[in-house]
């Protein structure tokens, strides 16, 4: 399911998200040995009785005769009822585990199509329903479509945190903090003719500025996208350096041509490796030089430079000290008698023999471990980044002007309404009235 792009779809109206029923195989493509087909929407309950004959008990897997509308046996198939507002999309549900043969699935699929309001669900609708009805919110939306995507042990368990609203707790506990500093600020605005309504105290600009602190430190840990699209390992040198030697050896496939002509490698190759679970982007880059490269060349000189520029880690087969700053320096081909030593290397290592590969890939783990995000930490995406930013920068107007101030908390909870999805702007009052005994 593409999921973050569903969310964002506007070719699905409104009053089709209600009144539809949808359904879709969650399971894997057939042939297979399970068919699971998921049905969601008002008429998921006939839906059911119309294919099994009856509506079984609640969440309690029941074996049912599946049947078209012409009475002609589609399956044996277990069938679940998932009645809303307590399932995975807040509405009515059902699933039916069927076998998974193509012809089984078609003819299921046929089925319900015949049925009244019932569609083909389009890419990551049922997760849009959960969101709509309240199930889940846009962060959990959002490190769903991670969770999905995900192919490393350490991107699971990042991915599978945010599902469970480890970042939106979080978020909402600072919204429910700035509300209790807006119904203050409010207060004192409103009723500051009123004798039991005091000044804002130190004690409010202590607070505000501690989750302005908050805000930051989640600002300071790796971002989401680093984790799901890999660590970027940019190995360059001049040619023939054993640049792509070495590039074939760590990700394991002969992807680059290895030739002792010069200019081999025209443009860049890369390869996405996960190292004791770790996500790594290796990246082969053109022979750098300066003399004697013809234009089609240069053009790939140029593309190595802008990648080496890009780069979380550069391991630099070049001339000693030539390389970008913080590369690390191999030398390799350390098995010829005529490659050119290094006097400090940070690696000594060959290809062929596999010398100083497995130090090598120790320390490009350890290097990737302190650049992605840390299981138990929050990881936020480029645009939750971007809401938190405005946030933390509201929070820190340098004001004691109680209208500003009731302006910069009221911009700091629409930036967490934002991330987390939500609508409406009267909870702070709500929150006012909660907290003062206003009977005006």
């Amino acid at each position: 399911m593409e999921i973050k792009a569903a969310l964002a779809r506007s070719d699905i109206p409104a009053h089709r998200v209600v009144t539809d029923t949808i359904f879709a195989l969650s399971s894997g493509s057939p042939p297979a040995a399970i068919g699971v087909v998921r049905i969601s929407g008002p008429s998921a309950r006939v839906a059911l009785s119309r294919l099994a004959g009856d509506v079984p008990k609640p969440r309690h897997a029941s074996l049912r005769t599946l049947r078209g509308a012409d009475g002609d046996v589609i399956d044996n198939a277990l069938v679940l009822w998932l009645p809303g507002p307590g399932s995975a999309t807040g509405e009515d549900c059902a699933e039916l585990h069927c076998h998974g043969g193509r012809a089984v699935v078609a003819a299921v699929f046929s089925a319900l199509m015949a049925l009244p309001g019932m569609r083909e669900a389009q890419p990551g609708e049922f997760t849009r329903r959960a969101f709509t009805q309240g199930r889940i919110d846009l962060a959990q939306a959002e490190a769903l479509g991670d969770l999905l995507a995900s192919e490393t042990e350490l991107q699971r368990r990042v991915a599978q945190a945010g599902v469970g609203g480890a970042l939106s707790s979080v978020v909402a506990a600072w919204r429910d903090q700035v509300l209790a500093l807006s119904a203050a600020v409010e207060s004192s605005l409103d009723f500051s003719d009123e004798a039991d309504v005091a000044p804002l105290p130190a004690k409010f600009f202590n607070e505000r500025a501690g989750l302005r602190n908050e805000i930051l430190d989640c600002l300071a840990q790796p971002r989401a996208e680093r984790l799901r699209d890999g660590v970027r390992v940019v190995i360059g040198g001049p040619p023939n350096s054993g640049k792509s030697s070495l590039f074939n050896t760590l990700t394991g496939e002969n992807a680059a041509i290895v030739s002792p002509i010069p200019g081999t490698t025209r443009d860049f190759i890369e390869r996405s490796v996960a190292l004791q679970g770790i996500p790594l982007v290796f990246v082969d880059t053109a022979g750098l030089r300066a003399k004697n490269a013809g234009e089609i060349e240069e053009l790939g000189i140029a593309r190595a430079q802008a990648q080496m520029a890009d780069a979380d880690i550069v391991l630099w087969l070049g001339k000693e000290g030539m390389g970008p700053p913080q590369s690390i320096e191999i030398q390799a081909r350390c098995d010829d008698a005529s490659a050119e030593p290094k006097i400090q290397p940070d690696y000594v290592v060959s290809s062929t023999t596999g010398t100083g590969l497995h130090d090598l890939e120790q320390d490009l783990v350890q290097r990737a471990i302190e650049l992605l995000p840390k299981p138990g930490r929050n990881a936020v995406n480029e645009r939750q980044a971007r809401l938190l930013e405005d946030a933390a920068e509201a929070l820190g107007e340098p004001t004691t002007d109680e209208l500003l101030l009731a302006e910069s908390l009221r911009r700091a909870r629409r930036r967490f309404d934002e991330l987390l999805g939500y609508s409406g702007v009267e909870e702070m009052l709500d929150t006012l009235f909660a907290r003062f005994c206003i009977g005006k």
